[in-house]
């Protein structure tokens, strides 16, 4: 269909992008921007489970990676990062280019949502955590399954992080140490294809709306937990409920949940979450909500973690539920409106008009350059406002990759956790982190070029089209 598309009709839509994105402050410092005037304040999106802070490289030895015809020596092991909530995740790095930011902010995320998503041998990343330290604390043991002579924490570590990198980020890279080589090797070898494991906890769809005086939803709770309290929503009168209305306050994987919302509630919306303790599982990915390498989990303490659910109601009119999910497959976010009202729903954004039918549901690609900030803010009814913000970070190379055969940066991602003198390892301190990183120019620079690329070959947007599947009861 875009193959049809005329030279002036790319033109057109060229400059159209072009006019939103210099007067309408949709790249406003590196960050790209829904609409002008601001909305109230909101966290990135998370579409449920942990989240944490980055302490640092904490069990670490050393390693070399082999690129552009150089040797490039680097620390190589587990990372820790404290749970909102309480507490501890131990993780590796799966994104050797990118570097870490100090005390950054981290979310549970799908593997699409990353450069897993992408990756043959994502399963077999998966594999080597659950056979190797720390999941494996038996070091003897493992060193002789291996042939890897004798091991310690830290050359352990260091072995487990090569073999990762070798499938995460398909680069050369070798452990110093000799057992830790061998543990690499062996890992590598016998690595083995498994299933994405399932987030701790999330919730199906997280937003939902209807007229006042029904039941919005169902809502399905995923979780790995036994089981999850269910918090009572952030507006009076409005309660959480089974399909048969019933108040409901605990809720185990699977349980359905409904926002009931008494007839004659004045127009508005309610937020409520639902919380649980559980261990996180081995192999889940955890993205930055700044520009900080992608890790994934190794082990995992009892740990807090949450997910949050919106319903909206009216009396009459457009009554939008909007949702939004990374879309590493087509570079950018998909931002999803649903329509349980019985008038159409019309909203703008970078430019163009998207109208959402009573009782229909669509969902639009909105484009994104790796590594760029995104914030965008859509109009609701009643003068509300929707925003949606995070960190497109979908590849294992960073945008700001020199080329002309430099280092991809002055200090990436292993360089970034605290290290000892050259050849040494090291175990407890959280070193000097960096906060090195994309500098503010090239996000810009990169959203902007992004934009007119994307235009100018016609894939703009992509747009899905469907009947809503739930409607209040």
């Amino acid at each position: 269909m875009f193959a049809a598309f005329s030279v002036q009709r790319r033109k057109r839509l060229a400059g159209r992008v072009a006019a939103a994105v210099l007067t309408s402050g949709l790249i406003a410092g590196g960050s790209i921007a829904g609409a002008a005037v601001a909305a109230a304040e909101e966290g990135p999106q998370h579409q449920g489970g942990a989240s944490a802070t980055l302490n640092g490289l904490t069990t670490y030895d050393r390693a070399v990676l082999h690129a552009d015809g150089k040797d490039k020596e680097l620390p190589a092991g587990l990372f820790e990062m404290a749970v909102d909530g309480g507490g501890t995740l131990k993780t590796y790095c799966i994104d050797i280019h990118n570097p870490t930011q100090q005390k950054a902010k981290y979310l549970e995320t799908s593997w699409d949502q990353t450069s897993l998503g992408r990756n043959k041998d994502a399963g077999k990343i998966r594999w080597i955590l659950q056979h190797s330290y720390p999941q494996v604390d038996d070091l003897a043991g493992l060193a002789k399954e291996a042939g890897a002579g004798a091991l310690t924490k830290e050359t352990a570590a260091a072995g487990t992080q090569v073999a990762i990198w070798r499938y995460s980020d398909g680069v050369n890279v070798e452990a110093l140490d000799p057992a830790a080589e061998k543990l690499a090797d062996w890992l590598q070898e016998k690595a083995q294809n498994l299933e994405e494991p399932k987030a701790s906890l999330s919730l199906d769809p997280a937003a939902v709306s209807g007229p006042a005086g029904t039941k919005l939803g169902p809502i399905t709770v995923r979780t790995n937990a036994e089981r999850a309290s269910v918090n009572a929503p952030d507006a009076a009168g409005v309660k959480v409920t089974d399909k048969d209305g019933k108040p409901v306050t605990e809720a185990a994987d699977g349980t359905q949940l409904y926002v009931d919302v008494p007839a004659g509630t004045a127009d508005g919306s309610a937020t409520f979450s639902v919380q649980a303790t559980t261990s996180v599982s081995v192999g889940r990915a955890f993205s930055s909500v700044s520009k900080s390498q992608t890790q994934i989990l190794a082990g995992s303490s009892e740990s807090t973690v949450s997910a949050q659910a919106t319903a909206t109601w009216a009396k009459k009119g457009a009554i939008p539920a909007l949702s939004a999910k990374k879309n590493c497959a087509k570079g950018g976010v998909d931002i999803t409106a649903t329509n349980e009202g019985d008038e159409s729903f019309s909203f703008e954004l970078m430019g163009f008009k998207y109208s959402i039918g009573a009782g229909e549901s669509k969902t639009v690609t909105i484009p994104v350059a790796e590594d760029q900030a995104y914030d965008f803010t859509i109009d609701l009814p009643g003068g509300e406002k929707k925003t949606f913000k995070g960190v497109l970070d979908c590849k294992t190379t960073s945008s700001t990759t020199p080329t002309g055969g430099q280092q991809p940066s002055s200090q990436p991602s292993p360089l970034s956790g605290g290290t000892t003198s050259a050849g040494t390892s090291g175990t407890g301190g959280t070193g000097d982190l960096a906060e090195t990183g994309a500098s503010g120019a090239t996000p810009m620079i990169a959203g902007i070029a992004a934009a007119f690329v994307l235009v100018g070959g016609g894939a703009v947007f992509f747009l899905r089209k469907k009947k809503s599947a739930t409607t209040g009861q």
